[in-house]
């Protein structure tokens, strides 16, 4: 069992959290609840190890396993995905290289008498014990198993982590999470990046071979299928729920109401007996009964109601400079790396005003275009940004790329110019970062938050070509559609890379389909396109389509 102590946290004067207590017990499944800012990645972190809480303390057995996925990560190339994979059993393999080394010092030292080869004995015996507790593993059949349950491919086993997207290296990190078998797994967002066959796939390896999961996600039919318990935080502190989430939304909103009606009850007798005192206040005969309800008054600690998430985000974006009439021509657009070709001898013009859903399987080239786009890459073919083309980019990691020092004042202040630095903290307050929350250091924040920050940083300059890499993966419903109606009145160029029927539908007038190594242009909307394809949604799209 692994327990949580009165867990608070607190940072520039603010508390986020209070006194939180609970247990996490083997075969829990838990989802961690709460609107963006509430603290669910913070307190994950806490029980990760990876921050500490300003008081109170996490406990778990000496040999427990937390394995912990971020919602970001900024990883290292200098592995095939193999290898990366097999990192997961890294310490296993160390502790058989160290048992080897002190066998083999036993066996060439001739001090058997001395302190020194009595701990090494014990190291030795102490090693063996564990190592020789740990099931017989067959390392290699492990790794593949659970990298093609992920979606890989054997061919793509030897290629470099640096040649896949960032979608695909987080495939590799849950992958070594997976490998480790761990008493715990902490996941932030874990379908983010995932395709459908592997989110069933993922949530079927949770459910039969996880011991305990907390997990925080805003994928409504993930959640329910996996878990069996829900903890809110809520204003400072946690309601746990027995239950998956669709029945604690119900929950929930039954103890919601009761709260309301128990405050209403409560300001119906506090106003009844205000006015008795106000009405009997100069009365001598009713001077006791008067300072009675006084003290009455003083002693009522008023019913707390929890928060609605009302708050609501102003987004617009500035007026488009007219760009030339092809923003982005491309013709015998090839790109490989290696042996291995994403995708070859692409060609298409994209019109000024036009908006362009870039869809397929993850892998298949979405980001990589993009990347071109942009000049990220080197490619074979041409590819040429028109006349007067101002690019606005917002990147799948750009809230990772966030200095985590700065404040969210400072991260703005940094990059406005002229007359804008006297408009900041209104143009934060429109994003929902108000009062002290300009003052918080980005550390500090939730991934909905890092990515409404950097959404600012996208707005600060007008742009005509606006191009966005999966840009509402760590936005709620709401925020969503605030985005969604800001992008509809957008008047430049959009190029739009996500796997959201919704966010999509009413946006893009054209679709790119990327699958089999090929770019193809579809002039429909993406309802037109999944009709004419005889597909209900896009997760099907990315299921159907092969590498």
């Amino acid at each position: 069992m692994i327990s949580v102590d009165a867990v608070s946290v607190e940072f520039s004067g603010t508390t986020l959290f209070s006194d939180i207590t609970f247990n996490i017990n083997e075969n829990d499944r838990i989802a961690l609840m709460g609107k963006n800012g509430a603290g669910k990645s913070t307190l994950l972190k806490i029980i990760a190890g990876v921050n500490k809480p300003t008081r109170g303390k996490v406990s778990a057995p000496k040999d427990a396993i937390i394995a912990y996925l971020p919602q970001h990560l900024l990883t290292e190339d200098d592995a095939t995905v193999f290898e990366e994979a097999s990192k997961a059993f890294g310490k296993i393999l160390d502790m058989k290289k160290q048992m080897d080394y002190l066998n083999s010092q036993l066996e060439t030292r001739t001090d058997y008498e001395s302190e020194e080869y009595s701990k090494i004995i014990e190291q030795v015996s102490e090693l063996s014990e564990k190592y020789y507790s740990i099931e017989e593993i067959n390392f290699d059949a492990e790794v593949e198993k659970t990298l093609m349950g992920l979606g890989f491919l054997r061919s793509d086993f030897t290629r470099s982590t640096k040649e896949f997207s960032g979608g695909w290296r987080m495939r590799i990190e849950l992958a070594k999470i997976l490998l480790q078998k761990p008493d715990l797994i902490l996941l932030d967002e874990p379908t983010n990046h995932l395709d459908i066959e592997s989110v069933q796939w993922l949530e079927e390896f949770l459910k039969t071979n996880a011991k305990a999961v907390i997990v925080i996600s805003h994928d409504k039919m993930f959640v329910d299928n996996l878990t069996n318990r829900t903890i809110e935080v809520t204003m400072g502190r946690i309601y746990d729920y027995k239950t998956n989430y669709s029945h604690y939304l119900q929950l929930r909103q039954e103890r919601r109401e009761q709260q309301q009606k128990h405050f209403d009850d409560q300001q119906k007798e506090i106003a009844d007996i205000t006015a008795f005192i106000e009405r009997f206040k100069g009365t001598y005969s009713k001077t006791l009964q008067v300072q009675s309800r006084v003290k009455m008054l003083e002693k009522i600690k008023i019913i707390e109601v929890d928060e609605v998430d009302t708050s609501a985000l102003n987004l617009k974006f500035p007026p488009a400079p007219r760009s030339g009439n092809y923003p982005v021509i491309v013709e015998g657009l090839t790109k490989r790396y290696g042996d291995h070709v994403v995708f070859q001898d692409a060609s298409f013009t994209i019109a000024r005003g036009e908006r362009v859903a870039l869809i397929g399987k993850n892998g298949e080239g979405k980001s990589t275009l993009v990347k071109a786009i942009m000049g990220q890459i080197e490619f074979e073919g041409k590819l040429q940004v028109g006349h007067n083309s101002m690019i606005g980019y917002f990147a799948q990691n750009q809230a990772a790329l966030l200095d985590e020092d700065l404040t969210v004042f400072q991260t703005i202040d940094q990059i406005a110019f002229g007359d804008i630095r006297t408009q900041i903290k209104n143009i934060l307050g429109a994003f929902m970062f108000g009062g002290e929350a300009i003052d918080k250091k980005v550390k500090m924040l939730s991934g909905g938050e890092r990515t409404r920050l950097a959404m600012i940083k996208l707005l600060l300059q007008p742009v005509n070509l606006l191009i966005l890499d999966e840009p509402t993966n760590h936005l709620d419903i709401k925020t969503k559609d605030i985005l969604k109606d800001a992008l509809r009145a957008f008047d430049g160029t959009l190029i739009l890379v996500s796997h959201d029927r919704d966010f999509l539908d009413g946006l893009a007038n054209k679709v790119f389909e990327f699958g089999n190594k090929r770019i193809k242009e579809h002039f429909e909307d993406v309802n037109g396109f999944l009709r004419n394809k005889k597909l209900e949604n896009l997760r099907e799209v990315e299921r159907t389509v092969t590498k």
